[in-house]
């Protein structure tokens, strides 16, 4: 008999970034590498255990933009032609490494993970999300959404603009998995009280806070993290658990800096000779990382050794098991103490860290999932499993909270960023007015008004002010910030003015066509 629960929680997200104008685009790389080193990986992780008869259970947030970057059939065909392009180059490394064992075995194992890749693409029709969807339907993945375009929703100060991120996630959801979702990822846990009244308002059951978010509670939770509860409104709430979180996350103790694992910045991009590389990289010419990295992390210095995957994938399954062992024993102390309840342990991470950043990521979940199922201790559910079998919980409202740095807003709001409100805030104004003022519309009006709702909810998207802060890519942010706000700016006015530049209004339409069944009334 068990003595409690793990809700492994993987959060999906990238920001929407598509540019039909140019050939290629940097930025638009992070799909490609999500594609290749997280999302297939992970399909490849799942089909396995499938096939092999284990029974699983692990929740899986794709927000909306990601939905939509996955579906987009521009971005398909560019990734057919980036994993050529790098299957390509793999086959000339493995022709100049052939006096370099160590480096030739590498280079076909990259090879044949391209091939595996592009394998896997063609096999799902190059739409990624009919694999979630078909795991999901098996009951074996719970999906769950986000916010449309991953708003930081507690510096939202317009409550129309906070509904119109849930609405519009909601409905994007069940046109693409045929159900509405029972769960939602609040971007970067941001939570504040109240919010659950509007996710309770279009069917929303379950949410996850940061710990402090559940610690804070009030009353407190006399469970602690190891339960959720239930805000006055009905929608649970599940907190994330410190300790399985430090084992991944941190940066001292985590798995994922040990030295045998694979060095994310030791790639051929930047180590080798320039003309070589070349016309593998961006049309501006400046370096950057190609997918094909032979070292492993080895230690502080900049002297790195060879990657040796058998001796990572060891220690991978060794990690696994230590996680798995860590989690009995907090199970069976909490179940002892808790005696008339069994605890739950939620641990959620950043998807793309498995794989992308952390190589051996997705096989250190197949290794854990399949021990889960030799012992007894511990079983695999989703949070709404558990609200399923266990409906009586304690009632208690969440402290504003976000699993960001210090716990709070202050990521998403800083010098650095700070200048990005008062005009989405306006946005946000302007386009409830817009909505109110035009409740019934039809021909050129419409399209207007649905693109402004779509440049506004561009606009609203967390990623910007992220990477402001990390100041990496900032003057994207900048422009994609100043790119939406002056593309609804405008479009407000040609609406109120009765000046529609239809011309113009069509090459947004072709830039941005995230959300094409957008209502603009979800502002109303």
């Amino acid at each position: 008999m068990e003595k409690g629960y793990l809700a492994l929680v993987l959060h999906s997200h990238l920001p929407y970034v598509r540019h039909p104008e140019h050939d290629r685009f940097l930025e638009e790389d992070w799909l490609y590498e999500a594609i290749s080193e997280t999302y297939i990986p992970l399909i490849a992780v799942f089909n396995g255990l499938i096939r092999d008869g284990i029974d699983f259970r692990i929740t899986l947030s794709l927000t909306p933009t990601l939905v939509s970057l996955l579906t987009d059939p521009l971005l398909q065909e560019r990734y057919v032609k980036h994993i050529t392009h790098l299957t390509e180059l793999a086959e000339k490394e493995i022709d100049r490494t052939r006096s370099q064992p160590e480096f030739h075995t590498l280079a076909g194992m990259y090879r044949d993970m391209f091939i595996r890749a592009r394998s896997v693409f063609e096999k799902y029709d190059r739409n990624l999300v009919s694999a979630f969807r078909k795991f999901n339907e098996l009951g074996k993945v719970e999906l769950i959404t986000s916010a449309a375009t991953h708003g930081f929703l507690p510096l939202m100060n317009n409550p129309h603009a906070v509904r119109a991120q849930i609405r519009v996630a909601v409905e994007h959801f069940t046109k693409h998995f045929h159900k509405p979702p029972k769960g939602i990822w609040l971007p970067e846990c941001g939570y504040y009280e109240g919010l659950d009244e509007i996710l309770k308002e279009f069917g929303v059951e379950y949410f996850f806070v940061d710990a402090h978010g559940l610690l804070h509670a009030s009353p407190r939770p006399k469970y602690g993290v190891f339960a959720p509860i239930y805000c006055p409104s009905g929608v649970a709430a599940f907190g994330r658990d410190l300790e399985s979180s430090a084992q991944v996350w941190s940066s001292i103790e985590g798995y994922p800096g040990d030295y045998v694992y694979r060095d994310f910045y030791r790639d051929i991009g930047f180590d080798l000779e320039y003309n070589y590389v070349k016309p593998y990289l961006h049309q501006d010419g400046s370096r950057g990382n190609l997918g094909i990295k032979y070292y492993r992390i080895t230690g502080e210095s900049d002297t790195k050794s060879p990657y040796d995957r058998e001796a990572a994938l060891k220690k991978s399954n060794e990690h696994a098991a230590d996680f798995l062992k860590s989690r009995q024993l907090q199970a069976t102390r909490l179940a002892d103490l808790f005696q008339t309840r069994k605890p739950i342990i939620v641990a959620p991470y950043d998807t793309e860290l498995y794989g992308h950043w952390w190589f051996e990521g997705p096989n250190w979940i197949d290794y854990l999932i399949r021990k889960t199922t030799e012992q007894d201790i511990i079983r695999l559910l989703t949070p709404s499993e558990y609200l399923k079998n266990n409906p009586n919980n304690q009632v208690s409202t969440p402290s504003a909270s976000s699993w960001g740095d210090k716990g709070y807003s202050e990521v998403w709001l800083d010098k650095s960023n700070d200048w990005i409100y008062r005009h989405l805030h306006k946005a946000a104004d302007r386009m409830v007015e817009l909505a109110q003022t035009y409740p019934q519309t039809e021909a050129i009006l419409l399209r207007a008004l649905n693109q402004a709702a779509r440049e506004l909810l561009l606009a609203q998207s967390s990623d910007w002010a992220f990477i402001l802060k990390t100041g990496n890519h900032a003057e994207y942010a900048i422009r994609r910030t100043k790119e939406h706000i002056l593309n609804f700016t405008r479009l407000y006015h040609a609406i109120k003015e009765n000046r529609i530049d239809e011309t113009w209004l069509q090459h947004v339409q072709n830039q941005n066509v995230i959300f094409p069944d957008i209502n603009y009334q979800v502002y109303a």
